[in-house]
């Protein structure tokens, strides 16, 4: 009886202390059920922010909802998506027109949403390309890029694209010097002769039509990321250098040696002025400038011939250099204006700058040197402050509003949170692993949005069930909204996601375009009525003019074509509803499916090389008869005379 009262007990003791080990494992653990409920939207339900993730080497834009990490959208950006057609479409290949010729891809790495005084307004985003520089602007109520241009005299257009707080600019810096104008010359020759070029973009209020409207031409160094002043410091710009040692081998270790590199601060309202007044140089170039028009459904590239180029030593008092310790990565603002945050990748403190003590330090003159004419600013005299002991390998900073900063931490893989003005470390949490950019909805705005922080991680580990080498990048939302931060998510991100911005869904979902008007088509090959449907001869060319509504194509049977036709598909999808898409394909097409969206004409060029019946399809399920959606072109030998014909559904 004894033993048996003994066994009860000890087992009674087992159980206790499982179920303190169970609820010690969810208070804490990431996976507890208040973490869970605070990313958890229930079927039917929204989420509450949008974030714009960059995506890296895909070249394109994801779209995500937070907090529940829930892929919404991939948007089409500079490289061809057969998912959409662009960029295979003949109304979309313009896009990725440049001045090396067709260049279906890049690396975008920095999204930013406009504002106006300082607040998002929703209405585009801009992102960059990083390998051919490029910027392009994407409309937030279609959700489609409608302008790119190409950034002469620069490459590597990393730091980039960030606007100034009325969208007057976008703002694109560049990653290596190189020789301006590029020239056959030894690379050994770099010191000196190559060149940096921040370029300086105008945005149309109206239509957000960009303009490079003039190009800084820098010292040899390396721009590595950038923001804009606002508030008190609006008209200002701000840029991390490195490599000031103009090291142009083993960078490194020999772009590493200098204690102090810079961050250049420019006042662009004062170049602004000088230009407007008939200042600055114009110089050949050679770029692209593609627009997607919306009312045509068509792109069209202008190639732009020269460049206006502005020497800072020109403009006395515009450009200055504040030390900043060492390999500064990262360049941030804060909400007021008041504090520029230096991050140097090789120092264990973060290094903040006063916007007031700048100002003050140029008015008096502290100057200690100069760096081929452009003062350098003495360092104690602009410093505002510095974090102590963050963590190792400081790379980025994002606000929450409420006087708190967030930085992200390479090498120890952590977000720390400090306070504005104090420099106190108040917060730390891990990430994993290999933390890069970090996101706060609003955070590089006069109004954050501060509840989540999305820390956005170079390496995915044991996150995720493995699949092979290079697993989609992890990223991992923390809830801000107390003292302390909280992880309650893991998401898999598409691509390499460098930058991400973010918004409150309630600012774009109103304005988000829900019915594209059949009438308001202006495409030229547009058929507004199956009536006008109609296959067109123009000697080996063959243009098709067929509509699609559920579930037909009008014509459905083609005969006629010949081997050695160019074939173009001009389709019009006569739905309206936005979610209504058409899709198209025919066997042996060497391009791409098209996805026709409501009310819209895209055209597809086929090329047959086969004698044969080839059928026809829609790629995109429209209805319960969607496999009834079909046709046939009948193609016949090349000496054939077989006449056009076709059937409009008799």
């Amino acid at each position: 009886m004894k033993i048996y009262k003994k066994l009860i007990m000890s087992m009674g003791a087992v159980l206790v202390l499982a179920s303190c080990g169970q609820q010690n494992q969810n208070s804490n653990g990431a996976l507890s059920s208040s973490a869970a409920e605070k990313v958890y939207v229930a079927p039917g339900e929204q989420d509450e922010y949008y974030a714009f993730l960059s995506g890296g080497y895909s070249g394109n834009l994801t779209v995500y909802g937070l907090p529940s990490g829930r892929m919404f959208k991939e948007i089409p950006v500079f490289s061809q998506f057969p998912t959409s057609g662009y960029g295979y479409s003949e109304e979309t290949k313009p896009m990725l027109t440049t001045s090396h010729g067709f260049v279906p891809w890049d690396d975008a790495h920095h999204p930013d949403i406009s504002q106006t005084n300082g607040e998002l307004d929703g209405r585009w985003i801009f992102i960059n390309g990083n390998n051919t520089p490029r910027i392009a602007r994407i409309s937030l109520s279609t959700f489609e890029t409608e302008e790119i241009i190409e950034v002469p005299n620069s490459a590597g257009n990393h730091s980039s694209s960030f606007i100034t707080e009325n969208t007057e600019y976008v703002v694109a810096g560049t990653r290596f010097s190189v020789p301006i104008p590029q020239r056959d010359m030894p690379i050994n020759e770099y010191k000196s002769n190559f060149k940096g070029s921040l370029s300086f973009i105008s945005v149309d209020p109206e239509h957000g039509h960009m303009d490079l409207k003039f190009q800084l031409l820098m010292p040899g160094f390396n721009y590595d990321l950038s923001h804009p002043g606002r508030g008190k410091s609006h008209g200002w710009f701000f840029f991390t250098t490195y490599n000031t040692e103009e090291a142009h081998t083993l960078q490194e270790v020999n772009a590493s040696q200098n204690d102090k590199d810079f961050i250049a601060a420019v006042n662009w309202k004062k170049i602004e002025e000088y230009v407007n007044n008939g200042g600055g140089t114009k110089m050949p170039a050679n770029y692209a400038h593609n627009v997607y028009d919306e009312s045509t459904h068509m792109a069209t590239t202008t190639m732009k011939k020269e460049v206006l180029t502005v020497d800072p030593l020109k403009v006395p008092g515009a450009v200055f250099f504040l030390p900043t310790p060492k390999s500064p990565h990262g360049c941030d603002v804060d909400p007021t204006g008041q504090y520029i945050i230096g991050n140097g990748k090789l120092s264990a403190d973060l290094t903040v700058h006063s916007f007031d003590k700048m100002i003050a330090a140029i008015e008096g003159e502290k100057f200690d040197g100069e760096a081929y004419g452009i003062p350098i600013l003495k360092f104690e005299d602009v410093l505002a402050g510095q974090v102590k002991s963050g963590g190792l390998g400081p790379l980025h900073t994002e606000f929450d509003g409420k006087g708190n900063a967030y930085t992200t931490f390479f090498i120890s893989s952590e977000v720390v949170k400090w306070k504005l003005g104090t420099w106190e470390v108040i917060d730390r949490k891990p990430t994993y692993y290999s933390v890069g950019h970090l996101m706060i909805p609003g955070g590089n705005s006069r109004k954050p949005f501060g509840k989540y922080v999305v820390a956005m991680n170079k390496i995915t580990k044991d996150r995720y069930l493995p699949t092979g080498p290079e697993m989609e990048h992890s990223a991992q939302i923390y809830d801000i909204s107390g003292e302390k931060m909280e992880l309650i998510y893991d998401f898999p991100t598409h691509g390499e996601p460098h930058y991400a911005a973010g918004c409150p869904a309630e600012l774009l979902a109103p304005k988000s375009k829900k019915i594209y008007r059949l009438d308001e088509n202006k495409h030229p090959y547009a058929v507004t009525s199956p009536t006008g449907s109609k296959v067109v001869r123009e000697g080996n060319e063959v243009h098709v003019y067929m509509s699609t509504i559920r579930s037909h194509f009008t014509p459905d049977n083609i005969e006629g074509i010949k081997v050695g036709d160019k074939v173009y598909f001009h389709i019009t999808n006569h739905e309206q509803d936005f979610d209504v898409p058409h899709g198209f394909s025919i066997l042996g097409q060497n391009t791409s499916e098209l996805l026709i969206m409501p009310g819209q004409t895209k055209t597809s060029v086929w090329e047959p090389k086969q004698v044969g019946v080839w059928p026809f399809y829609c790629t995109d399920f429209c209805s319960a008869l969607h496999q009834e959606m079909q046709g046939y072109v009948r193609v016949s030998p090349a000496n054939s005379n077989m006449e056009l014909k076709w059937s409009l559904g008799e």
